[in-house]
Formats: C-alpha cells, sequence, structure tokens
C-alpha cells in the first residue's frame, strides 16, 4: 500500500510509534502530564460545586491554574540547575521525578479532605499539586526536545497529545465516574495510583545527551562579555548575573533578533489572545452543565469521553489542514469554530432551568471540542515555529505564560460574571474576546501572502 494514500499514512504514523522506544515513552509521559491538569481545576470545580461552594469561590480556585501560567519563571532553573542527589539520573529525569513526588503528595492531600470542611486545605493542595505538575511538564518538554532527532519531533508531539487526551479522559471522566459510585476520596486515591507511570517510565528512559550547537554559543557569547567586564564585582554577585543573563535575557533578545520589533510585537499580540475564549469558557464548563440540570454520569460521558474523542478528531483534521493550507489559516479555522461554539453554548444557556435533550449537549460539546483540537493543534505548531532551538524550553515556557496568564485571569472572574448576567450573556462575552485573536491571524495570513508573493513560488 502506497505511503501517499490516507491509509498509508496512517500505517506509517503507527508505525512510528511501535518501532521508536522514545515516542512510546512519550505517550506515557504526556499521560503523566495530563493526569493532574483537570484534578486541580474542571474536575475540582465539580466537587466544590457538589459540596455547596458557591460560584464566585469556585471562580477563584481557577487561579490555581496560574501555576502552569507562571512556569517561564522558574524554567531556567529546571533547564540548568543540577539537583543535589538525584542529579545521577540526569537533569532532565530529576527533575521530572521530583516534580512527580510533588504530584503524588499534593492529589493524596486532596483525597483525605474535604472541601465543605477544609476548603482553604484544599486551596493550597492544588497549588502544590499545580506547581509540581507544571515543573514536571517543563522537564519533559525539555526532554522531548532533546531526546529524539528534529525528524522525529512530529511523532513525539503527536504522541505527547495522545497520552494528554487519554489522560484527560481517566482524571476527567474516570474521576466523575469513581466519584458517583465510590465518593471523592477514592477517585482522588485511584487516579494517584495510576499516575504511578510517570515515576516508572521516568526510571526506565535514558537521560538525553546535551549538545551545544552555534545559534546558542553565539547568544551565550553576551554572557562571557558580561563576565569580562564585571571581573571586579563579587563572585557570587557575577556568577548570578551571569546565570540570569544567559537563562532570562538571551531568550527576549534572540527572539527579537529573529523576528524584529515590527514583526514581533504583532506576534506576541496573537499569543496572548489567541486562547482567551476557550480558557475562559473551559473553566465554566462542569458548573455549568450541573446548573442545566445535567448529572455526573451524563457530563462523564458527554464531556470527558465523547468531547475528548472529538477533541482528538479536531487534532488529527488540524494535521491534514496545517500540512494543505498552512499553520495561520488552520488556526483562522480553529478560532472561527471556537467563536461560533460560544455562540451556540449561549442558546443552549437560555433553556437553564429546563435541561435540553442530551443531544444539545453532545451538539455543543462537539462543536466545541473540534474547535479546540483543530486550535490547539495549530497553535502548539506555531508556537514551536516560533521557538529557537537554542532556548527551546526557556522560550517555549515564556510563550506558554503569555498565553495562559491572560487567560486564566479573565477566566478567574467568570462566576461574578455569571451571577450578574446570566449565562446567556457570559458565553456572548467569551466569543467577544475572540475577536482581537481573529484580526491578528488575519493580519499573519496577509503578511505570509505578501511574502510568499515577493519570493515567488
Amino acid at each position: 500500500m502506497s505511503s501517499s494514500t490516507p491509509a498509508g499514512r496512517w500505517r506509517e504514523a503507527f508505525v512510528a510509534y511501535a518501532r521508536h522506544p522514545r515516542v512510546r515513552a512519550m505517550l506515557l509521559l504526556g499521560f503523566a502530564s495530563g493526569l493532574p491538569f483537570p484534578l486541580v481545576l474542571t474536575t475540582l470545580s465539580a466537587r466544590l460545586r457538589l459540596a455547596g461552594i458557591d460560584r464566585a469561590t469556585i471562580g477563584y480556585f481557577s487561579l490555581v491554574g496560574l501555576a502552569y501560567s507562571l512556569k517561564f519563571f522558574w524554567s531556567p532553573l529546571v533547564d540548568r540547575l543540577s539537583l543535589p542527589l538525584l542529579h545521577r539520573l540526569g537533569r532532565r529525569r530529576s527533575w521530572m521525578l521530583l516534580a512527580q513526588a510533588g504530584v503524588v503528595a499534593g492529589l493524596i492531600g486532596m483525597a483525605v479532605h474535604d472541601p465543605a470542611a477544609s476548603a482553604e486545605t484544599i486551596a493550597w493542595l492544588a497549588v502544590v499539586t499545580a506547581f509540581a505538575s507544571a515543573t514536571q511538564d517543563i522537564a519533559i518538554d525539555a526532554w522531548r526536545i532533546e531526546a529524539a532527532a528534529n525528524e522525529w519531533q512530529g511523532e513525539m508531539a503527536a504522541a505527547y497529545q495522545v497520552g494528554y487526551q487519554l489522560a484527560l479522559i481517566a482524571s476527567g471522566a474516570g474521576a466523575l465516574l469513581t466519584a458517583s459510585s465510590a465518593g471523592w476520596s477514592a477517585a482522588y486515591l485511584t487516579l494517584t495510583a495510576c499516575f504511578a507511570v510517570g515515576p516508572l517510565t521516568v526510571l526506565l528512559i535514558p537521560e538525553p545527551e546535551l549538545s551545544m550547537d552555534r545559534a546558542t554559543l553565539a547568544q551565550e557569547a553576551r554572557v562571557v562579555a558580561f563576565v569580562e567586564r564585571s571581573a571586579h564585582w563579587p563572585g557570587a554577585l557575577r556568577d548570578a548575573a551571569a546565570w540570569l543573563i544567559g537563562a532570562v535575557v538571551c531568550p527576549f533578545v534572540d527572539f527579537f533578533n529573529r523576528q524584529g520589533l515590527r514583526i514581533g510585537l504583532p506576534i506576541l499580540a496573537l499569543v496572548v489572545t489567541y486562547r482567551l475564549n476557550y480558557m475562559t469558557m473551559g473553566v465554566a464548563a462542569n458548573t455549568f452543565y450541573l446548573d442545566l440540570g445535567y448529572t455526573l454520569d451524563q457530563i462523564a460521558l458527554v464531556s470527558k469521553v465523547y468531547g475528548v474523542l472529538m477533541t482528538l478528531a479536531g487534532a488529527l483534521a488540524a494535521g491534514a489542514l496545517v500540512k494543505r493550507y498552512g499553520t495561520a489559516k488552520t488556526l483562522l479555522a480553529g478560532a472561527l469554530l471556537l467563536t461560533a461554539a460560544n455562540l451556540f453554548y449561549a442558546v443552549v444557556a437560555t433553556r437553564a432551568g429546563h435541561p435540553p435533550a442530551l443531544a444539545w449537549l453532545a451538539a455543543a460539546i462537539s462543536l466545541d471540542n473540534v474547535g479546540n483540537g483543530i486550535a490547539g493543534t495549530a497553535f502548539i505548531a506555531y508556537l514551536s515555529a516560533l521557538t529557537s532551538t537554542a532556548y527551546t524550553a526557556t522560550q517555549y515556557a515564556l510563550f506558554g505564560t503569555l498565553w495562559s496568564l491572560p487567560a486564566k485571569s479573565l477566566a478567574s472572574q467568570w462566576g461574578r460574571i455569571v451571577d450578574a448576567f446570566g449565562y446567556p450573556p457570559f458565553f456572548v462575552y467569551t466569543a467577544a474576546i475572540g475577536v482581537p485573536s481573529l484580526l491578528l491571524v488575519l493580519w499573519l495570513i496577509r503578511r505570509q501572502n505578501r511574502e510568499h508573493a515577493a519570493h515567488g513560488p
């Protein structure tokens, strides 16, 4: 069968997973990366609502997700600092293992506390778990990039996404179904046991071999020049400043050296705004479904299983769209679908108090999750293309901070908006905040078309 046919391409993709041990490992690391996320955000919001916590307070709990948004600030430590004792495992594996220990401790703590009686304790445990999980993500991203050659990075990223989405099913639908039958403590302890796949994988995978390319050497020359100019400084202060320049300043300088200020600033504006509407709506989803009158079992089936499958379908479609039409046009398609999904949710929300048929929920989730699969995959591809191989981990974390910090901050206020205006205006609002990103994507498409015209076919 020719590899040029759709069936041939599918066969080659699955063979890639089977024959490359680091791609297989990436599936498991993706699972470990995705598992804690719902347990400190969306699944936790359902647990809090059923414990009688008000919507405004649940909205503030979404600030826990800022740990994922702020990881740039400690990513240079993960990128460069060797851990005592654990350093024999290698820098990437040691940081993964330490972070995973923090995730396990946090999840067990959340399992044994009742939010109705200890809401503040649950909040702090969620913060610890999210911080450890975000640190694990930094180390996994670095391992993914360094552990395989460039020609395997597509398969590595795809394996990560598959593992991550499967984890969302486990900690979304799996947690809700377990909680429905056995209680929340059992749900969190069961998912903690599933998370053991992460540390076991870390103990089995090799540490990647590091090499410094010419681009890195050129950037690090700034550090050498600084050390020479500051020879009269106290040694500890000079070393700390040199480390800060190499770890933090050089990645910023590198981006604007490559893009220029006139192009770089609109690109950063696109990074900041592209995920605003999806993230703002996403934290409200479980509470919205419960307020409509759906049961935990219905939410688990339609949102956490069927919905994740729709996200995977959107991600697969995005791969074909990027190849056929390019990343920018695929970004546009995803953003338009998410805007339409938010407006459709506004229509569904008008039936609050009279639960619509489950088909309405399935239709809304189909549009939303397919759109998210396309938008999310295209966005990852776009950020990856922006990232320099000289500062992959730090720059990728920086882009993550730029898009998720504003989104999480806006999302934290969803409860107040719903309490003041109701769900229909809220979803119109989430659709409207996506308009700036649509305009910036159109700018990007126009700019790329001009560049193609200038360089010829």
